[in-house]
């Protein structure tokens, strides 16, 4: 079996609601993220795919999603003051947390055509979360 791996770095802020510890309140991390391909052959150019193609489909959209964004839950209960102070943030329908980042580009990788087998989304350089088709 063949294996690529694109890397993908970012910043971004969240909290995570119905948790109590230091990670109900808003803070940062320094993300990466490793989108695998696989394929048990090789196209007629050598690859298992383009990294090229992997950047644009998924660099490319998480950097403009995420980078330097706050990300929180929908139901939120800062949100209004954030709206109020004219802050910019993003919302998800769950909530930010690692293992939902690694699925949410997962499935958008997969919904994009990417033949993408497995998404890592390190919060930080020891604690990763891993979605896969397995």
């Amino acid at each position: 079996m063949f294996r690529v791996t694109e890397e993908v770095r970012f910043c971004y802020g969240h909290r995570l609601l119905d948790y109590e510890g230091p990670c109900a309140r808003i803070h940062g991390h320094n993300a990466r993220v490793e989108i695998e391909l696989s394929s048990p052959t090789l196209d007629r150019k050598g690859f298992v795919a383009d990294f090229f193609d992997i950047e644009k489909a998924g660099k490319d959209w998480i950097l403009a999603q995420f980078d330097h964004r706050l990300i929180l839950r929908e139901d939120d209960p800062v949100i209004p003051f954030l709206k109020q102070a004219g802050e910019a943030f993003v919302t998800l329908p769950v909530n930010p947390s690692a293992e939902n980042f690694a699925k949410l580009i997962f499935d958008h990788l997969r919904g994009h055509g990417v033949p993408v087998t497995a998404v890592s989304f390190y919060e930080t350089d020891t604690a990763v979360a891993t979605y896969d088709e397995r």
